[in-house]
């Protein structure tokens, strides 16, 4: 016959209790990003493409390409902000300098400051990050010599990986789903990140509009890494 082991009650109870806790620490948690952007297409392909369970997070991103400029972006990411039902983790807008004048430029970073939105601006292009993917660039650029310099370093990798065979050039196209993909698969983002810090560090006036080349771009996508401490921080408050 069988021995029948009994387990005391008070140890059940016990190994419940570790068990919820550990459920609790595991425990996935939801976090709410707003992220409207200046482009209609390029910024929100970029950033909807980012991973949705990162870490113990789950997000949910909500993108809006507005196709607006500067001030009126800002005023437009207020608005979604406050009019919305959900209430977000983390607002950012994300913008270029393009042309826009200097008042512009500087007036819509301080007035997103001012309502507690994050910017993520480039000077003067977008493409400024994706290029820091792959190398270092502290001279001014036009649009279109970003898209040159991506193109050559791409197709550099390209040209490595099928040696002697004959592919199709990447091309690249502005309001493209694929560059986050393309970019992780032949660049290299924690790079990118350290050479955006290095072009922060090479400014230290607030007239942000004669930071050429800088971008902040990636501290959101630290964020979205789920590694900003900052944002980590306030979610773990949140939840306690």
């Amino acid at each position: 016959m069988a021995n029948i082991i009994k387990i005391d009650n008070a140890i059940l109870k016990r190994t419940a209790r570790v068990e919820k806790k550990r459920k609790e620490r595991t425990k996935e948690v939801r976090v709410y990003f707003l992220i409207v952007c200046e482009g209609e297409k390029t910024e929100p392909n970029y950033f909807k493409s980012f991973k949705t369970n990162v870490k113990s997070f789950v997000y949910t991103i909500d993108t809006l390409g507005e196709g607006s400029n500067t001030k009126d972006l800002v005023k437009r990411t207020i608005k979604a902000r406050n009019n919305s039902s959900q209430e977000y983790d983390s607002v950012w807008v994300v913008f270029d300098k393009d042309s826009f004048s200097p008042n512009n430029f500087n007036g819509a970073i301080q007035l997103a400051e001012n309502n507690y939105i994050k910017v993520g601006w480039s000077n003067e292009a977008f493409e400024l990050w994706y290029l820091l993917h792959f190398q270092y660039r502290n001279t001014y650029m036009s649009r279109n010599d970003y898209k040159s310099a991506i193109e050559d370093e791409i197709n550099a990798k390209i040209a490595i990986q099928f040696k002697g065979k004959k592919i199709k050039p990447f091309v690249y196209k502005k309001n493209s789903a694929e560059m986050y993909s393309v970019l992780e698969k032949y660049g290299n983002q924690q790079q990118a990140i350290k050479y955006a810090e290095k072009l922060i560090a090479n400014h230290n006036c607030v007239n942000f509009a004669i930071h050429n080349p800088c971008t902040r771009i990636h501290l959101l996508v630290e964020e979205l890494n789920g590694d900003s401490i900052e944002l980590n921080d306030k979610i773990k408050q949140r939840n306690e």
